[in-house]
């Protein structure tokens, strides 16, 4: 039985152990803290090197679509879910299929580096401490990294920043908004992080403002009927759409729900060059005044901001929500390095250079949509490469898709410390063409073919429907016999919980004439 290392107990970690088990390997997951979750387990005071959640948070994608393939969310749990439940989904999953045991809490890697005799084997020594022990140095077989994007914070700078005296945080520092009670908060950047705490923070602050240098098209997580907007726009006809044609349909469905350019926002590029932000409370707090957009800024002084309108404020708190840096400090820098978020990854994975395919990196992507399935996607098709079952191309092979990508990307993004790890080929297919791309290796991307002739109203659902998780265990390795009806009643799951007791008519009527 081979041995795999994996570094983190986060979403994607948890992943990794499911999938090793699956496939007969022996996994033995490190992960810092007391417990699982990563990201999504909130802590008072942030880590560097952690990624965190502030108190309010809520996950912007539906419980269905960021569900692992065959562990459905409980029905009772809300359609978007606050952190707390995404943590409690991560413990049900970990329970039922015990994934505890495999974990060393309060562990952390120090380093990982390929054995004297990798050539030959593959293997790799991995330093491990765990908390009040000495550094324990093992062999394995395989390693894969789990930590994450989300830990290392990009600060920006600025002019005359160094002599302000308000409080100056990031994003990954940020808790709670009763901390900014009357007080006139600036958050600067325009992405999901940026949008969401400057909204929180309106509850409480006497004034946010919301300084951005681009702009961007602002989307909603309802759609029509009120309906998840993720489970509604991510199926297979919807992205067999004219790419120009999707895009041209996102900026008008945006403008629908409020006027980007009479609310300041409207970006110059367009819908799909960078990723969408997710929101459904901003128009409504620009309205009421809680929240004014400013543009970039020119400079600080002591306790004002100058923007680039010439407009300028006094302002008590700075929140940089300008994005990450990534790191995997322990790991050998022969083996790949990261700079200023550019990586060298044959499918966001891999690093060419190897030998053999047994490090692999999960989670280093920006995916339109959850990443959980995505991650589990990635560990699925690791255990069956490490077990030989599938192969990798050749080195050209992969540093030609690498390029590839990183042309395309060029010509597809704008510039931003955000997209320099954007993992699609076309930013359109959310993530769906990824999912496929890797499903079809290993053998279990859906068999439409196949599928109209055994079901065709479930080929239909899967086509033209939400594209829901369990898509992926229909056929092939690792087939789950609860994923026809976990796709057939996946809408009904995630609405359930939204639904009130109706009273029959007239009922409130005869209340009245009762009392």
């Amino acid at each position: 039985m081979k041995k795999i290392a994996i570094v983190g107990a986060g979403c994607s970690g948890l992943a990794a152990i499911k999938c090793c088990l699956d496939e007969g390997l022996e996994p033995v997951c490190f992960e810092r803290e007391i417990e699982v979750g990563g990201l999504w387990n909130y802590t008072e005071n942030p880590k560097l090197g952690k990624g965190s959640v502030y108190k309010n948070c809520v996950i912007n994608t539906s419980k269905e679509m960021m569900a692992y393939s065959d562990f459905p969310p409980p029905e009772q749990f809300p359609t978007f879910m606050p952190h707390s439940y995404v943590l409690k989904y991560f413990k049900l999953y970990a329970e039922n299929f015990g994934l505890y045991k495999y974990i060393n809490f309060e562990t952390s890697v120090q380093n990982i580096r390929p054995t004297l005799d990798y050539k030959e084997t593959g293997r790799w020594e991995v330093v491990t401490c765990k908390k009040g022990h000495n550094e324990v140095t093992e062999t394995f077989d395989g390693v894969l990294i789990c930590t994450g994007h989300h830990t290392y914070p990009n600060m920006p700078t600025f002019r005359g920043l160094d002599v302000f005296n308000g409080q100056v945080m990031h994003s990954h520092s940020y808790r709670e908004n009763s901390k900014l009670t009357g007080k006139r908060v600036l958050v600067v950047g325009i992405g999901n992080s940026a949008v969401d705490i400057a909204v929180d923070a309106s509850h409480t602050a006497s004034q946010v403002y919301l300084s951005t240098r681009r702009g961007a098209w602002v989307i909603s997580r309802k759609g029509f009927w009120g309906l998840p907007a993720d489970a509604m726009a991510n199926s297979r006809f919807v992205f067999s759409l004219p790419k120009s044609f999707l895009g041209w349909g996102v900026e008008k469905m945006s403008n629908l729900i409020f006027d980007h350019e009479g609310f300041g926002l409207k970006p110059k590029h367009g819908a799909f060059q960078a990723h969408p932000t997710i929101n459904d409370e901003l128009p409504f707090r620009i309205m009421v005044g809680a929240v004014r957009v400013k543009p970039n800024i020119y400079e600080f002084t002591e306790n004002k901001v100058r923007f680039e309108d010439g407009s300028c404020e006094e302002i008590d708190v700075v929140v940089f929500a300008t994005g990450y840096n990534y790191k995997l400090s322990f790991l050998d820098k022969s083996v790949t390095c990261i700079d200023k978020n550019n990586t060298c990854l044959y499918e966001y994975m891999f690093p060419p250079e190897l030998e053999h395919p047994t490090l692999g990196i999960v989670g280093l992507v920006q995916a339109i949509g959850a990443v959980m399935p995505i991650s589990e996607m990635q560990c699925r098709w690791y255990t069956r490469l490490i077990k030989g079952l599938v192969n990798l191309p050749s080195k050209e092979e992969m540093y030609e898709d690498i390029d590839k990508k990183r042309d395309e990307m060029s010509k597809l993004y704008i510039s931003t410390q955000r997209h320099t790890i954007q993992f699609d080929d076309h930013i359109t297919t959310f993530w769906i063409e990824y999912m496929d791309e890797i499903a079809n290796k290993i053998g279990v991307k859906p068999d439409f073919k196949k599928l109209f002739l055994d079901d065709p109203w479930l080929a239909l659902r899967c086509i033209f429907g939400p594209c829901f998780p369990a898509q992926y265990r229909l056929h092939g390795p690792g087939k789950w016999n609860g994923a026809k009806p976990c796709i057939q009643d996946a809408m009904k799951r995630c609405m359930s919980p939204n639904r009130a007791k109706i009273l029959p008519k007239n009922a409130e009527l005869r209340t009245k004439n009762n009392v």
